[in-house]
């Protein structure tokens, strides 16, 4: 196994190489299959979402798969990604029971993949990435949804020395690049929740 320095800056701490590294030293560096929070927050998020069925999701920084799981079960097919090929293992290991469900490794920075889409949850990832480039992401991700595609933005509201930007400055920024209208925003406990539809 090739050994990795750890991550010194923001932008170091941001890379897939920062975060493979994080993978490979705790399998779920965030608890986000064992935190109370967490799992309250996917509880919220999939409340949140408009229908109860969707044809096509797609699910970016999909980590360990554990709310990917549940999106599985409101989905005809998901396509969960990541940048850390650990992380994916474990994605895989924890839907295993689900043959609706594909894998990829996946930079949001790269070309997008192949929609379209009729759910996308864009869900504590934002806040990695500077205003411009979240903006073109952002731009990029609307372009893959159907008419009437749903776009779910959800992140944390703390604060970490590992984001670029804020929570709340995530939303800002999606909120000003989105070619359309809020259709639905609520904060919660730690975290904030808002949507767009595409027309």
């Amino acid at each position: 196994m090739i050994a990795m320095a750890r991550p010194e800056t923001v932008e170091s701490a941001c890379s897939p190489e920062a975060f493979e590294l994080r993978y490979r030293e705790d399998a779920d560096p965030w608890n986000f299959a064992s935190s109370a929070y967490e799992l309250n927050r996917y509880d919220v998020t999939l409340r949140y979402l408009r229908h109860a069925r969707y044809r096509r999701a797609f699910e970016p920084g999909c980590s360990i798969g554990v709310l990917t799981s549940r999106l599985a079960e409101r989905c005809d097919e998901v396509l969960a990604t990541e940048v850390s090929p650990s992380a994916i293992a474990r994605a895989k290991t924890a839907c295993a029971d689900y043959s609706n469900v594909r894998f990829a490794l996946h930079d949001l920075r790269d070309a997008p993949p192949e929609g379209p889409f009729d759910l996308i949850v864009f869900g504590e990832v934002g806040y990695y990435f500077p205003r411009e480039q979240l903006a073109s992401i952002a731009a990029g991700l609307i372009a893959l949804l159907a008419p009437g595609g749903e776009f779910v933005a959800v992140h944390w509201l703390g604060a970490s020395e590992d984001h670029v930007l804020h929570g709340d400055e995530v939303h800002t920024v999606l909120a000003e690049s989105l070619p359309m209208p809020r259709t639905r925003s609520a904060r919660h406990m730690g975290f904030r929740l808002d949507s767009w539809v595409c027309a």
